[in-house]
């Protein structure tokens, strides 16, 4: 079997590498869509070479690995990575004008981050993630959570938000085409959150919140330049080298879309970009409902909930440390969504007071019943730290992963 990938961006190179590590695919075809430098020569060196994880012959080999690119064809645009035939498409950026059907390619990963709707119809101008389907995909990975340009309109039935390990289960083999592989952030953000939901519930966790000190993105700026006509964060436009920046994420919303159960649940999110080239951290704080003033939940109450699940059915994807870890440690660090940091997980318990008169949902008879007398609710809020490598180790290897689990439901 085939498999395409859209996009040579960080996701898409990186998503190259991992399938030729693993594999499973005959042959790989890249769509680019445009020209190279001088040719094929200068992309394969773009691909070659990373800043950030070296030679992929390193990657993959250690210390003894060579050169693993072989036998390029400028003409048929084609090369062997590590044995691997990969080839290259450099014609068309428009989805539904890529030639997957011409080249066996039945199943996509976009990894473009331009095409992110799954509403829009394949022949909407400027291109869309349906086009994939009118040229000869039958199912498309999407290397980002859905963003949907019209409010209110809901995803389609034939889409569906994944994060493996957590709900693929969901996944429909005969209806869902279109797969979000949600984002590196609501990847780790689920792995931490899920273990609790098991243990509490959602109806003990009253508010949760969380802040992902996140790598720099191609998005960002290398120097202050001017930002464009109609801009309203003019952050965005700032030197990514010089600066922590304060901008956004929407794995609140992406959260909720495999995890129902956190709808229920008061949850903010926020994101702050830092000068390093990849190695994020999600710093959770969660209020949960103690169980009394004798039997508060503690610091190793919680530690012993990620320890049993990273030696359970969630250690594939679920790791616990009792390192003293920083954020280059995990940069490449293999198959894991979340490093839970054990050492720095801490507790505190208080007590709301809270005004019985001011309870919603509460009866008459009830209210009488209680008078005046404040209640005293036992209140523990938990600030638990989790590491992901928001590139190769953590999100472009689970993607590959999912993109594996698929092709093998296509069969």
């Amino acid at each position: 079997m085939k498999i395409g990938i859209n996009g040579m961006g960080r996701i898409g190179k990186l998503s190259l590498w991992n399938h030729v590590a693993k594999k499973y695919f005959s042959e790989i075809v890249v769509n680019v869509g445009r020209e190279v430098g001088r040719g094929l020569p200068d992309l394969l060196q773009t691909i070659e070479k990373d800043s950030t994880f070296g030679h992929i012959g390193v990657w993959l080999h250690g210390y003894r690995g060579g050169r693993v690119i072989e036998n390029m064809d400028e003409a048929a645009g084609t090369a062997t990575i590590d044995g691997v035939l990969v080839r290259f498409l450099r014609s068309h950026r428009n989805p539904k004008d890529i030639q997957w059907r011409q080249n066996g390619v039945s199943l996509v990963v976009d990894c473009t981050g331009a095409f992110m709707d799954p509403t829009l119809a394949a022949n909407t101008a400027g291109g869309a993630l349906r086009g994939h389907l009118e040229a000869g995909a039958v199912k498309v990975i999407l290397s980002a959570p859905f963003k949907i340009k019209s409010k209110g309109q809901p995803i389609p039935g034939d889409a569906l938000t994944v994060v493996l390990g957590i709900n693929d289960a969901d996944l429909n083999p005969g209806s869902h085409n279109i797969i979000s592989g949600a984002s590196c952030t609501t990847t780790c953000l689920a792995f931490m959150m899920k273990p609790l939901l098991e243990h509490f519930g959602a109806g003990r966790i009253l508010s949760a919140s969380m802040v992902t000190v996140h790598a720099a993105t191609p998005s960002q700026k290398v120097l202050d330049s001017v930002p464009k006509a109609g801009a309203t964060d003019l952050r965005k436009t700032r030197s990514v080298m010089n600066n922590i920046i304060l901008t956004t994420t929407g794995a609140a919303n992406t959260l909720r879309l495999v995890l129902p159960e956190m709808a229920h649940i008061g949850f903010m999110a926020e994101s702050v970009r830092i000068p390093t080239s990849t190695g994020s951290l999600i710093v959770l704080n969660i209020n949960f409902q103690s169980e009394s003033r004798e039997n508060p939940i503690d610091r190793e109450h919680i530690l012993d909930i990620y320890r049993r699940a990273a030696q359970g059915h969630y250690s594939p994807w679920l790791e616990y440390s009792d390192e003293q870890n920083v954020s280059s440690d995990i940069i490449g660090y293999p198959h894991k969504a979340a490093i839970i940091e054990g050492q720095e997980t801490h507790t505190r318990t208080g007590f709301v007071t809270i005004d019985p008169r001011r309870l919603e949902g509460l009866g008459s008879a009830a209210r009488n019943a209680i008078g005046t007398e404040k209640l005293e609710v036992p209140v523990t809020q938990a600030t638990i730290f989790g590491w992901y490598d928001n590139e190769l180790g953590s999100y472009a290897h689970l993607l590959g992963e999912l993109t594996m689990r698929i092709a093998q439901q296509m069969v």
